[in-house]
């Protein structure tokens, strides 16, 4: 079996991959992402997984290295990591009440193969209403912060959400069956059956959304 490498420290990504049974390394990649006003959303988080998965494979041609890049679009605006706890409450009071959509993008590439791969899943989450107590009681958690959208649908943001409408795993940040698909397309065979992982939903909060 190809050398499967995971171009990411999240442990979130690295959980749910483990999901899928296939031994695999982890590589950090070295890559900074900014966000451009004059391109979508769709545009931004392919680019940045791209540009993840590339920083690794240029120094490891013969792996396959597996990228992932989550970004928020809400009335057209994109929203990605706050800074800090003042801008994640600024973020976190604009989505309340509203609708918004999670992009992530996946990204297969080996350079020995000259292979690339990138697409793209998106759900849509609703918010509850706006609550000062809530937000500020999840604000003190910590667990706001390096989460795109300044939330965490698998940790103590859920009880934020009002409803789920897609992948429960492309909220995380890394859309499982989407994986699964381009893994295979490439030429790896993943050993668990993915929907089994989907019926079962053995991972934090999945179980609490039927999307």
């Amino acid at each position: 079996m190809r050398r499967l490498v995971l171009a990411s420290t999240s442990p979130r990504r690295r959980d749910l991959l483990a999901l899928l049974g296939i031994p695999f390394d982890i590589r950090d990649p070295v890559y900074e992402e900014r966000l451009v006003s004059d391109r979508s959303a769709d545009e931004l988080v392919r680019a940045f997984a791209q540009c993840k998965a590339d920083s690794v494979a240029q120094h490891d041609p013969d792996a396959l290295v597996l990228a992932s890049d989550t970004l928020i679009e809400v009335d057209g605006a994109v929203l990605g990591k706050p800074g800090d706890l003042v801008e994640a409450r600024k973020i976190l009071r604009h989505l309340a009440g509203r609708e918004h959509r999670v992009k992530t993008a996946v990204t297969i590439a080996c350079r020995g193969r000259h292979l690339e791969a990138t697409d793209l899943s998106t759900a849509c989450i609703r918010m509850k209403p706006f609550d000062a107590e809530a937000h500020e009681h999840y604000l003190t958690t910590g667990d706001s912060l390096g989460k795109a959208g300044a939330y965490s649908i698998q940790g103590p943001g859920a009880d934020l959400i009002e409803s789920l409408e897609g992948d429960f795993t492309t909220v995380v940040g890394l859309p499982l069956r989407l994986v699964v698909r381009m893994l295979q397309e490439s030429g790896m065979t993943v050993p668990v059956d993915v929907d089994m992982v989907y019926d079962t939903k053995p991972y934090s909060n999945w179980a609490r959304f039927s999307g």
